[in-house]
């Protein structure tokens, strides 16, 4: 394990927690490794892929972390690949063939990849010694970051007769821990946490009213010229806003947010980590994988999602250990628009009853197709919470995903189709005249037409797509996909629909009071009259750290009373009819049916759902006018009214 660590890569010693886990995991135990962002935690499975028998299986949540961590094992020699969306079918052939033969020690893949079968089929072909969860809080729906997908990460393990787990996170509060530790039968010894105090953040909390937020932001990173800062916002548009403030008063800053081209984020984060850019100004979607080590200042311009959240971004600061600010100008103003956040991912009852009437509706064939989008419009509930009723059918063994393939293909010939033709004989040939033949022509595109190969050349849509595959590979058409379909097998349809709704309408509730009550307790954190460090580190179960820091806000002094929000006027001397006449007529043309309170609550607070897409709800009067409000005060005001 020593001999390892010098000769691999190069480090004389090993970090806090990296002896203890590693150990663990050469011994054959599951182990856990909880250590603060940038402290060394993929080492932690890095290190024993080289001296396990078999396969490493990394699960990561993200493209840009497999991606850097790949670079890393490539630079050390050490044989590893991923698969991912951005491959050609050959690259992840040629990943699996690798893995198949004994050649890598390491392949990363996303957790959505488990759901193909195909992937499923070739992993029970191979020997994996040890399954590692990148940003293993994701599992547990106590969790900040929770993705439903993660939590049928125990089957897999089971299902491929993986001996060993290592969970890896920097965010889990005692509760979380414990949900991962149960899931993975993890002993108590082995899960490893270093604390989560950093003695070289300086955690400063600023109460500053919303008008004066962008003076007060201009002022600090002024005192600060040169500094690389990251600047957290809550929305895309005040990204922009406050960058092109910024810009246009000397400061170099970029804005970025999942609303920019990939290319164009690509760009603004090489500058960034290259020192041509000095700040960022981001939403969350900026940072994951980020390991720019001089990073100086990060800024909260709007209040973080959770407690969890601010860890994480705070932790992007300082990692080469030298002093850095991390200040939150804090109010309660935007605290309504984070609950609706929340509120909005929360289904409505008749929406899951509608799916597991369409589960039902189908079950006789024993197999369920659909796509996503249209589903989520027919439900109309949004595709992320749509994907967590999903995963909860599965965990209730009533479907099981098998695979996922694009619903309409189309393409351009290159080259002459007759020249096309000449490359096969006999019925080869005949194959792909079919599909030039069935394929509907609109100027330059054809699209496939798997129904009428089926039905003329009983040819499945598997083997079209094979030919349509290497067709493009030849360099003789160009090849487009879309609309993704999503396969399962039906393995239990007979169940109560009514009351299977319910629990699972109560989960999605009690998540929802979870979510708001993360975010009250980060309200607490900033407001609190005690050093933020141990506070910080107390919610992550660390009672090690300091009881005064000596360097945050409260330790100088200066205890943050966060201004109240501007008063509204009561909710009672709204006009109903004029805020909400317009939508439910609209509502009622199309669906024929009166708007419940709930979905007339998610128009007035301005939170969108698929149907609101169909009735171009934005452009009705009334959309978001009462965003500012409390969304629990504005569903009581819609029920009176109704």
């Amino acid at each position: 394990m020593h001999s390892t660590l010098e000769q691999v890569f190069g480090y004389p010693q090993f970090r806090p927690g990296q002896e203890a886990t590693i150990g663990a995991v050469l011994a054959g135990r599951s182990a856990a490794a909880i250590f603060p962002t940038g402290s060394g935690k993929s080492l932690c499975y890095q290190l024993p892929s080289l001296l396990l028998p078999h396969l490493t299986l990394v699960v990561s949540p993200l493209l840009a972390l497999m991606q850097d961590q790949l670079a890393f094992l490539k630079r050390h020699g050490i044989a590893a690949a991923s698969i991912d969306s951005a491959q050609s079918r050959d690259e992840a052939s040629e990943a699996m063939a690798r893995a198949r033969s004994g050649e890598l020690k390491v392949l990363m893949v996303s957790v959505e990849r488990l759901k193909n079968e195909r992937f499923r089929n070739f992993l029970e072909q191979v020997s994996i010694s040890l399954l590692v969860v990148d940003e293993a809080h994701c599992i547990s729906e106590w969790g900040h970051n929770f993705r439903p997908d993660y939590l049928k990460l125990p089957d897999y393990q089971r299902q491929f007769n993986i001996p060993q787990a290592l969970l890896l996170t920097a965010t889990a509060t005692p509760k979380v821990i414990a949900d991962m530790q149960a899931k993975f039968a993890i002993a108590a010894d082995d899960v490893v946490t270093t604390g989560f105090y950093r003695p070289n953040l300086n955690l400063l909390v600023e109460p500053v009213r919303s008008d004066d937020k962008r003076g007060r932001l201009l002022q600090w990173l002024g005192e600060r010229p040169g500094q690389s800062s990251i600047v957290y916002v809550t929305l895309q548009r005040t990204a922009e806003q406050v960058a092109g403030y910024l810009s246009e008063h000397g400061i170099k800053a970029e804005a970025y947010h999942a609303g920019l081209p990939h290319d164009q984020r690509e760009a603004i984060q090489q500058r960034f980590m290259g020192g041509q850019s000095d700040c960022i100004v981001a939403t969350i979607a900026f940072g994951m994988g980020i390991d720019k080590s001089d990073i100086r200042n990060v800024v909260h311009f709007d209040l973080p999602k959770s407690i969890e959240n601010y860890s994480q971004e705070i932790g992007r600061a300082g990692r080469d250990g030298q002093p850095s600010d991390c200040l939150v100008l804090a109010n309660r103003d935007s605290l309504n628009i984070l609950e609706n956040f929340v509120y909005g991912d929360t289904p409505e009852l008749s929406g899951i009853r509608c799916v597991l009437d369409e589960l039902k509706a189908t079950a006789r064939d024993e197999q369920w197709e659909f796509l996503l989008g249209p589903l989520a419009d027919q439900s109309n509930i949004r595709q992320l919470p749509l994907k967590t009723l999903l995963v909860q059918l599965e965990l209730r063994r009533l479907i099981a995903p098998r695979y996922a393939y694009y619903a309409e293909y189309r393409f351009k010939c290159l080259t002459e189709p007759q020249a096309l033709l000449e490359h096969f004989e006999g019925e080869r040939r005949d194959f792909v005249s079919a599909i030039i033949q069935t394929s509907s022509l609109a100027r330059t595109w054809a699209t496939v037409n798997f129904d009428e190969m089926y039905r003329q050349y009983r040819a499945e849509g598997s083997r079209v797509v094979k030919a349509l595959d290497y067709f493009q590979e030849k360099g003789w058409i160009e090849l487009e996909s879309k609309q993704m379909t999503e396969v399962y097998n039906v393995l239990e349809a007979d169940f109560d629909s009514q009351a299977l709704s319910v629990e699972l309408h109560a989960n999605f509730t009690q998540h929802e009071e979870t979510e708001i009550s993360r975010i009250h307790a980060m309200l607490g954190l900033f407001a609190t009259d005690r050093c933020l460090g141990y506070r910080l580190a107390e919610y992550f179960g660390d009672k090690n750290a300091p009881r005064q820091c000596g360097h945050c806000s409260v330790c100088h002094g200066q205890v943050a009373h966060l201004p109240e929000p501007p008063s509204l006027p009561p909710l009672g001397d709204k006009n109903f009819e004029a805020l909400c006449a317009n939508f439910i007529h609209r509502h009622e043309q199309h669906t024929g049916n009166v708007p419940s309170a709930e979905r007339l609550t998610r128009f007035l607070c301005g939170i969108s759902v698929p149907l609101f897409t169909k009735l171009k709800a934005r452009q009705i009067l009334g959309y978001a006018a009462l965003q500012a409000y409390p969304y629990a005060e504005v569903r009581r005001w819609s029920q009176a009214h109704l």
